[in-house]
C-alpha cells in the first residue's frame, strides 16, 4: 500500500500542477485517492473523461508493482461524488416518475460507474426495475414498472 501511495504521489508530481493527494483506505480493501487542485477541469475533462484515463492509467500502473492488488478510486475535487449524488437524486426522481406514469424511463448512454450508480440507488424499490442496454457507448440504463 506504501509503494503504491509513493507511485501515485510521484505521477502526481509530475503533473507539475498545484495537487495535494490524499488516501484513504476504505473497509472494502479499496484505496481512495483525493485530488484537490485549483483548476480540475484540466484533469477531469468533458464528462468525466480525463478523470477515467488517468484512474485506468493509475490501475495498470499499480497491478504492475504491487503484490496484491486492491481497487482505487481517484476522485478531483468531489467529482465523482457531487456526479454520483446527482446520478442518485435523478435515478429516484425518474423512478417516481415511471411509477406514476406506467411508461418506461431511457436514460441517455452513460458509462459503467454512473449506470451502476443508478442501479445500486434503485435496488431496494419493489414498484420499478432497472436494466443496462445497448452496445459499447451507448449503453444505458432503462427504469421499468414492476407488475403488482
Amino acid at each position: 500500500m506504501e509503494e503504491t501511495k509513493k507511485i501515485i504521489k510521484e505521477i502526481f508530481h509530475y503533473i507539475d500542477l498545484d495537487i495535494r493527494v490524499d488516501f484513504y483506505l476504505k473497509e472494502n480493501n479499496s484505496l481512495l485517492v483525493d485530488v484537490k487542485m485549483k483548476d480540475p477541469q484540466i484533469l477531469i475533462g468533458e464528462k468525466g473523461q480525463t478523470l477515467a484515463e488517468i484512474e485506468r492509467l493509475l490501475k495498470i500502473i499499480v497491478r504492475r508493482k504491487a503484490e496484491n492488488p486492491f481497487f482505487i478510486n481517484l476522485d478531483i475535487n468531489d467529482y465523482k461524488k457531487r456526479k454520483a449524488e446527482y446520478l442518485k437524486t435523478l435515478a429516484t426522481e425518474a423512478a417516481d416518475e415511471v411509477f406514476v406514469t406506467g411508461l418506461e424511463k431511457k436514460f441517455p448512454p452513460m458509462s459503467a460507474f454512473e449506470r451502476r450508480i443508478i442501479h445500486m440507488a434503485l435496488l431496494q424499490r419493489k414498484d420499478i426495475s432497472t436494466e443496462s442496454a445497448g452496445e459499447g457507448l451507448e449503453r444505458r440504463v432503462i427504469i421499468k414498472k414492476r407488475d403488482s
